[in-house]
């Protein structure tokens, strides 16, 4: 029996909400206007909306701090909140969900098993691995400095966000959302930079003529694939780092 597909307002409202407040009418109206009140079209027009949003979010001081939101669906990543509210709110079965988040119907069942816990306040984040993020961050590098668009979305979660403070943005980095902003964002830009141990974990490091750190990319790998990029190049940011080589890479 096929499934009806929900009625396009009520979802918009819930999922470009914040704060446990509904979403505008206005930005409702835009959502369903924008796509035809067609459900795949709304998701994708809402996670870019999110994505938006998420990037925006400022730079943490540690990757592993959980952010805080005084609505738990604020603390999901777009494509969790996608996944969540259109199965457990309006009951869209798991295949219908899956290209609308790019993953299969099994991995979408465990990514709203996953924003279940983090709602609930239940999720246990695994324990740093730091040969895989050794290895994770190697790869990158590799992948950037070919230009390797391919290459580095094999390594991006399709929720991947890079995030930039002041410094950064003043030299030229840019916030961007989703696995594909993300690549394209830092491909063929990483050339000059090389490997180290950023508060012990695998990162990216650039430095001046004489040896002094100016900019820092942050790394935080999860279950192998790389969730978040953080790149760091105000002095506040940098003098609160630990910074040592990395032996045995670039």
């Amino acid at each position: 029996m096929e499934t009806r597909p929900p009625d396009p307002a009520p979802v918009a409202e819930r999922l470009l909400g914040t704060a446990g407040t509904p979403a505008a009418p206005s930005l409702v109206e835009e959502a369903v206007r924008a796509s035809g009140g067609r459900l795949a079209a709304l998701a994708a027009y809402c996670l870019d909306r999110l994505r938006e949003r998420e990037s925006r979010r400022p730079v943490p001081n540690e990757p592993w701090d959980a952010p805080e939101a005084d609505d738990p669906l604020d603390a999901l990543t777009p494509s969790e909140r996608l996944a969540f509210v259109l199965h457990e709110d309006f009951g869209v079965p798991y295949d219908t969900i899956a290209p609308l988040v790019a993953r299969t119907a099994p991995a979408t069942r465990q990514l709203v098993a996953r924003a279940r816990r983090r709602v609930e306040g239940t999720e246990e984040l695994p324990a740093p691995d730091p040969e895989r993020q050794r290895k994770a961050v190697a790869e990158f590098l590799a992948a950037g400095r070919a230009n390797d668009v391919n290459a580095l979305l094999a390594l991006l979660d399709p929720d991947a966000v890079l995030r930039a403070d002041a410094g950064a943005v003043r030299a030229g980095a840019a916030p961007a959302h989703g696995a594909p902003a993300v690549a394209h964002r830092v491909a063929g830009r990483v050339r000059e930079a090389r490997t180290a141990l950023v508060n012990g974990a695998a990162g990216l490091l650039w430095t001046t003529p004489e040896g002094a750190p100016k900019a820092v990319l942050r790394f935080t790998v999860l279950e192998g694939r790389i969730t978040a990029v953080d790149a760091l190049a105000d002095e506040s940011h940098l003098s609160r780092l630990t910074l040592a080589p990395l032996d045995g890479t670039p």
